[in-house]
């Protein structure tokens, strides 16, 4: 690689996986300081890339105890919007392909908003199935959002085709016919929840973007219905809207 210019040598190493022990010899004896740059920009890319692909590999575990008894499509289950004074919960449900590999799948409150929308691209591609559900504002109001939790996995379910095996849930029981295992903080555990934990979170991140041009003013673009010291001063300003959950606190009227 002598021979080659440095922006060659750049060109080279770009989508290389692996070096040979003699590309690795002739880049470590090239004394140009450009050329070493680019080897340890390499070397960190590819320690990063392995990081990412033993995560998964871990991650994969429950998945993979299930695969072996005999229950092939397995889905995770996730929700997004417990918390927030404004908008549905949502609930996600996916069915990974074992055979196609999603590197870098994690709990979405762990990703950049960048890298959650670029993993929500391949989750879609790749994913045997996935299926959504909500429950609206006035449903937790009516039930608890608990309750409406619930009520939004038991539709994700529902929605899900083909019909999964089994199910791994982060942390709760579906009122389904299907087996299943709740795991705690399972969205860090299974790169099936994980999965899911990325699609409920977008899905609901853009719902949000839509009730911020329906309602505007409240700042649901950039809050997203979470009781910021933003959202709760248009809601002094402006009172709420049809979408506020008037069950929760500030907006709970005490009797």
């Amino acid at each position: 690689m002598q021979h080659h210019s440095i922006k060659e040598i750049a060109a080279l190493l770009k989508d290389k996986k692996t070096l040979s022990e003699a590309e690795r010899q002739h880049l470590e004896e090239d004394q140009r300081k450009g050329v070493k740059s680019l080897l340890d920009t390499w070397e960190r890319k590819r320690a990063k890339e392995k990081a990412l692909e033993t995560q998964y590999e871990r991650m994969l575990a429950f998945e993979e105890q299930l695969y072996t008894k005999g229950y092939s499509l397995v889905a995770g289950m996730d929700e997004a919007g417990r918390g927030p004074l404004a908008g549905p919960v949502v609930a996600a449900a996916v069915i990974i392909d074992p055979k196609q590999p999603i590197i870098g799948v994690n709990d979405s409150k762990q990703l950049t908003k960048k890298l959650r929308r670029e993993l929500l691209t391949e989750i879609k591609a790749k994913a045997l199935g996935i299926g959504v559900g909500m429950a609206s504002a006035q449903e937790i109001d009516e039930v608890n959002i608990y309750q409406a939790t619930i009520l939004a996995m038991k539709r994700a379910v529902e929605a899900l085709t083909p019909v999964p095996h089994y199910l791994l849930v982060d942390a709760m029981t579906v009122p389904v016919h299907i087996p299943q295992h709740a795991i705690t903080k399972g969205d860090a555990r299974s790169v099936s929840i994980a999965s899911a934990s990325i699609v409920a979170k977008e899905t609901r991140d853009a719902l949000m973007d839509d009730l911020a041009v329906r309602y505007p003013g409240y700042g649901f673009e950039d809050h997203h219905g979470y009781g910021t010291a933003e959202h709760l001063q248009a809601i002094k300003t402006l009172g709420p809207c049809s979408e506020h959950r008037m069950s929760f606190s500030p907006l709970r009227r005490e009797d």
